[in-house]
């Protein structure tokens, strides 16, 4: 076995969230840690939610990685999404690269160091239920004191040479309309439409879109240079907006009950994202006073989060990536977010690097290359390695 025939091994295990049951992964990753040495437990929750965590948390690094993947219909594969096909230098699948082929190249680093004799200076954790908010994964492994603030190594999917030091925030937002409803035929004469005032929230997000908030000054030179990297890998003209401003989408919505009927209800779901600079709690707040026909459930809300590019995590693993790719690393921060808002917030200090093309991420024709899972293994061994030899 070499780390792509263990990713795509763990590609044709499925582990789809929703529905989100991780169990059969969860113990395939624990009998492969098992057979080299390193001892984990279980952490179930509801619905086959999953995780694997070191049994207890003896050093100074946590190695992280998720277990779950987005659903994938078969349409479209040029390989099935469950196949975990190695061809043309690539293993194929759904979660090859989010984040299957992390969670390969963190167990292929500790095989590797356990078969060159001693124990790996790093605990690990792999979650169930990243994709859809942690409720099941990282947070009840955090709420009942599994693990303890330290150095974290994410091992979600970036470029070759970049790290990433932090993430926008997160608002996810339901909101249920009411209208006044009467015949169609007299609207908007009379009447109040549910559908109309869901799409009155929708024009003000257009606005609130438009506005320029200025992040602190020592991120400035960090936002230019990953507006690059968002530019190079989705080719997004003016890229530098995704990480300065806000962005919304609205991702379902369904109202009315007839069309001769003014709508009573429309039910709008949506997904902001927040730059920084810009405060959670006040922007619900001009959601909820602009929206003054609806209920707003909040399901998800983090602030924008940060580990300093002085941080000896990020420090160590811009110093491990320059060695294995022979040219300079450099930090950058995400536009989405990931399992490092809960971390950050627990107070663990959290970088993130790993193997996958990006362009594929939740996308038909999913992949990861070889040479980047094998490169990112690399990269994972100097950095234990690091660790184990510091003071």
């Amino acid at each position: 076995m070499d780390v792509g025939s263990l990713c795509a091994a763990l590609v044709k295990i499925r582990s789809e969230n929703p529905p989100g049951d991780t169990t059969d992964i969860a113990h395939y990753v624990q009998g492969f840690l098992d057979e080299i040495g390193i001892r984990t437990t279980l952490v179930p929750s509801p619905g086959g939610r999953t995780s694997v965590v070191s049994q207890k948390q003896c050093h100074p690094l946590l190695l992280c990685g998720h277990l779950d993947t987005v659903p994938a219909l078969p349409e479209g594969w040029r390989h099935p999404p469950f196949s975990g096909d190695i061809v043309d230098g690539y293993v194929w699948g759904r979660g090859a690269t989010d984040m299957k082929g992390g969670c390969a190249a963190i167990m292929w680093a500790l095989h590797t160091l356990c078969e060159e004799g001693g124990e790996p200076c790093a605990d690990v954790l792999f979650v169930a239920d990243e994709e859809t908010s942690g409720t099941y994964g990282v947070v009840p492994v955090l709420e009942r004191g599994l693990i303890s603030a330290c150095d974290c190594l994410l091992a979600e999917p970036t470029p070759d040479r970049y790290a990433s030091i932090g993430q926008k925030g997160l608002c996810r937002l339901d909101l249920h309309f009411k209208g006044d409803p009467c015949h169609g035929s007299l609207y908007p004469a009379q009447g109040v439409s549910a559908i109309m005032e869901a799409y009155s929230l929708l024009t003000f997000l257009e606005e609130v879109h438009t506005r320029r908030y200025a992040p602190p000054a020592f991120l400035e030179k960090v936002i230019k240079e990953s507006s690059a990297v968002l530019e190079a890998i989705f080719g997004i003209a003016h890229a530098e907006e995704v990480l300065t401003q806000v962005m919304y989408n609205p991702g379902t919505i369904k109202g009315g009950e007839k069309a001769n009927v003014v709508a009573q209800h429309c039910d709008l779901s949506l997904d902001i994202r927040l730059p920084w600079g810009c405060d959670p709690a006040a922007l619900i707040k001009d959601i909820e006073l602009r929206a003054n026909r609806a209920t707003v459930t909040t399901s998800a809300i983090a602030a924008p989060s940060l580990t300093p590019p002085d941080a000896p995590v990020v420090q160590t693993t811009l110093a491990a990536i320059e060695r294995v790719c022979g040219a300079p690393a450099t930090p950058f921060v995400q536009w989405a977010a990931s399992d490092a808002r809960h971390l950050r917030a627990a107070g663990f200090s959290v970088v993130e690097y790993g193997p996958g093309e990006i362009s594929t991420l939740h996308a038909v024709g999913e992949r990861v290359s070889l040479a980047s899972l094998e490169n990112a293994t690399a990269v994972y061994c100097n950095v234990i390695r690091a660790y184990s030899d510091a003071p």
